[in-house]
């Protein structure tokens, strides 16, 4: 079973990366086949031209294989900073261009005019890591808009319906020992989602 596992951080020092990498260690492990995507190291362009708008469109090679990889997933773990409440602006364009109408969803009419949207990814479970460097009591008068956005915009509106989410911060003021145990968190989660295969289901890519 293939798992994608994303992050967008350009430190590559950053706690995100750490998170990333321990995310790695256990889906190794657990005998995963892994396809790993720093989108800053990999100098991924965000701007969606309008070229690519059409569902039809000539897509540029490594648009074609994100798209591809996409498709082929049978899981996800998604990994950024909470900036001004939104992704980088880096992995929001990733976003735009890789869950392409048709590839990561469709719209079904049922009326005249009103589409319902249906889901086509072949993956079923999402985990994000995200980071922040406000305190969780400031945070909660801001609300959540990255768990709407992932929760509910994203991730179920194109078939991922087993999904959890973990916030942490704040990471300006943490102590090497509680960063040390946000990545024993994240061992655990990944643990959690993405069990040890059986061998009947580490069947080669």
């Amino acid at each position: 079973m293939k798992v994608s596992v994303i992050i967008a951080h350009p430190d590559t020092k950053s706690l995100n990366h750490a998170i990333a990498f321990r995310v790695v260690s256990v889906l190794e492990r657990n005998s995963y086949t892994i396809s790993f995507h720093d989108l800053y190291e990999e100098n991924f362009d965000p701007i969606l031209p309008m070229s690519e708008l059409p569902n039809n469109a000539q897509l540029p090679e490594d648009i074609k294989m994100y798209c591809e990889e996409l498709c082929h997933a049978d899981g996800m773990v998604i990994v950024h900073p909470n900036w001004w409440g939104q992704p980088p602006a880096i992995l929001k364009g990733w976003v735009d261009r890789i869950f392409r109408m048709n590839i990561a969803y469709r719209f079904i009419e049922i009326q005249e005019g009103v589409g319902k949207p249906i889901g086509l990814l072949k993956a079923k479970t999402a985990i994000v890591f995200n980071t922040s460097n406000t305190p969780p009591e400031q945070e909660e008068l801001y609300g959540d808009p990255l768990e709407n956005l992932w929760g509910k915009c994203i991730l179920d509106f194109c078939g991922i319906n087993n999904y959890f989410r973990k916030m942490f911060s704040a990471v300006i003021t943490s102590t090497a020992m509680e960063r040390k145990s946000w990545l024993n968190d994240v061992e655990r989660i990944t643990d959690k989602y993405f069990p040890p295969l059986r061998k009947d289901e580490q069947r080669p890519y």
